[in-house]
């Protein structure tokens, strides 16, 4: 179940490098996403923007944090990072389909 999401909030997860804690409003709901981009993006780069969320996995518990889907990101050139975003503008909890 892919979900357009709006983060409205990032910060760094204590005592991870890599990770940061994302909220994203989906809609009806909003819901708290762990994700490991902190080599790639600060939390002020990710306030505002639309993401792709995987919605329909199981909560997962990292350090200390549930986490309640997943983003959805490609691999750039050279190492970096692309987090996969719509062109348009789309209502929070649209489906990708």
């Amino acid at each position: 179940d892919l979900r357009i999401g709006e983060v409205f909030s990032a910060r760094p997860l204590e005592g991870a490098k890599k990770l940061l804690v994302l909220e994203v409003d989906l809609g009806e709901e909003r819901r708290t996403l762990v994700a490991g981009i902190a080599p790639y993006r600060r939390p002020e780069e990710l306030t505002g923007k639309k993401i792709v969320v995987v919605a329909n996995l199981e909560p997962a518990i990292i350090r200390g944090v549930t986490s309640q889907g997943m983003l959805l990101a490609a691999q750039g050139p050279e190492g970096s990072l692309a987090l996969l975003t719509v062109d348009q503008p789309v209502p929070n909890g649209a489906r990708v389909g």
